[in-house]
C-alpha cells in the first residue's frame, strides 16, 4: 500500500517540470491524480505516461469558473477531493521594470497569484465541509528575495507567500494543512529561460548544480502525508537541511 492510497489530488501546471514529476510520484504512492494544463493534448500525454491513476483536463487557472467547475466535477466523479498541488506558474516577463511590457507583467501575476487563489477558493469550501484537506503552494526564494529582471515573478510569489499564511490563519482548527514550498533551483524549462536571459546572477547557475525534478516531487509527496503535520502553515525550502534529512536527501 502507498502512503497516499485512495486520495484524490489536483495538480495544476502538470504538463511538464515539477508538476509532471509530482504526478508520477503521487500516483506511485497510490493517489489518483487529476492533472491540469492549458493544453489538453500535452497534459494528456503526461497522464498516459503516469498510468491508470491519472486523468487530464484542460483548465485555464485565470478563469475562476473553469477552475471551480473542475473542482466540483472531481468531487462528483470520485466522491472526494483530498489535496491541491498549486504548481501552475510562469516566469515571463524577464525584464527590468522600465523595459517590461505591462500586459505581460499583469499576466504573470494573474497566473502565479490569482490563478493560485482561484484553485484554493475552488477547493477549500469542500475540504472544510469534508473535515480536512491539504494544499501545497509552490513558492520560490523569489518570494522573499528580490532579483533584478524578475519583478513580476517576485511580486506574485511574495503574494502567494502571504496567501499561504492567510489560509493557515483562516482555517485554524479546521484540519486544513497548507504549505508554502520553495523547490529551489530545479532543472526545468523555467531555468532554461533563466540561463538564456543572462539578466541576474541566477542565470549563471551551472545546469549540473540544479536539483532534478524528482527531488521536489518527493518533497510534495511527503508533505501530503501525516508525517508533515508539524510543518503545516509554514513556508520552507528544499534547501533547508533539516527538511532534506526527512526526505533522505542529505
Amino acid at each position: 500500500m502507498g502512503a497516499l492510497d485512495g486520495q484524490v489530488i489536483i495538480i495544476t501546471g502538470a504538463s511538464r517540470g515539477i508538476g509532471e514529476a509530482a504526478a508520477h510520484a503521487l500516483a506511485k504512492d497510490g493517489a489518483r491524480v487529476v492533472l491540469t494544463g492549458r493544453d489538453k493534448a500535452t497534459v494528456g500525454k503526461v497522464a498516459e505516461a503516469v498510468g491508470p491513476l491519472a486523468e487530464a483536463h484542460a483548465c485555464d487557472m485565470a478563469d475562476y469558473a473553469a477552475v471551480a467547475a473542475l473542482a466540483e466535477a472531481t468531487r462528483k466523479r470520485h466522491g472526494r477531493l483530498d489535496a491541491l498541488v498549486n504548481n501552475a506558474g510562469i516566469l515571463d516577463p524577464i525584464a527590468t521594470i522600465v523595459d517590461s511590457d505591462p500586459a505581460a507583467w499583469a499576466r504573470n501575476v494573474q497566473t502565479n497569484l490569482v490563478g493560485a487563489y482561484h484553485a484554493i477558493r475552488a477547493v477549500l469550501p469542500g475540504m472544510i465541509a469534508a473535515g480536512g484537506g491539504s494544499i501545497v503552494n509552490l513558492s520560490s526564494g523569489a518570494a522573499i528575495r528580490p532579483l533584478e529582471g524578475w519583478s513580476a515573478y517576485c511580486a506574485a510569489k511574495a503574494g502567494l507567500h502571504m496567501l499561504t499564511r492567510s489560509v493557515a490563519l483562516e482555517t485554524e482548527g479546521k484540519n486544513i494543512r497548507v504549505f508554502g514550498f520553495q523547490p529551489g533551483m530545479t532543472d526545468t524549462y523555467m531555468h532554461v529561460q533563466v540561463r538564456a536571459s543572462g539578466i541576474n546572477p541566477l542565470s549563471k547557475t551551472p545546469r549540473e548544480t540544479l536539483y532534478p525534478t524528482a527531488h521536489p516531487a518527493m518533497a510534495i509527496a511527503y508533505l501530503l502525508t501525516p508525517a508533515a503535520d508539524d510543518l503545516a502553515g509554514q513556508e520552507f525550502s528544499l534547501r533547508d537541511e533539516p527538511f532534506r534529512k526527512r526526505l533522505g536527501l542529505s
